[in-house]
């Protein structure tokens, strides 16, 4: 890890557009994130790693 590693991606749902500001896990990878508005699973585009790009993300 660089010292200009930032761990913080603000998601935005493609479903119904709510958005968080949330920290990434360094420990572990995250497959999926459910959106808290509406509760949709999200998963990250077919070629990106494990969830590393939140911000882009794909309706499950």
């Amino acid at each position: 890890m660089t010292d200009n590693f930032i761990a913080e991606s603000t998601l935005s749902c493609p479903e119904c557009g709510h958005s968080k500001k949330e920290t990434m896990p360094t420990n572990a990878c995250q497959w999926l994130y459910e959106c808290e508005s509406c509760h949709v699973f999200l998963k990250p585009k077919k070629g990106d790693c494990c969830g590393v790009h939140f911000d882009s993300v794909t309706k499950l």
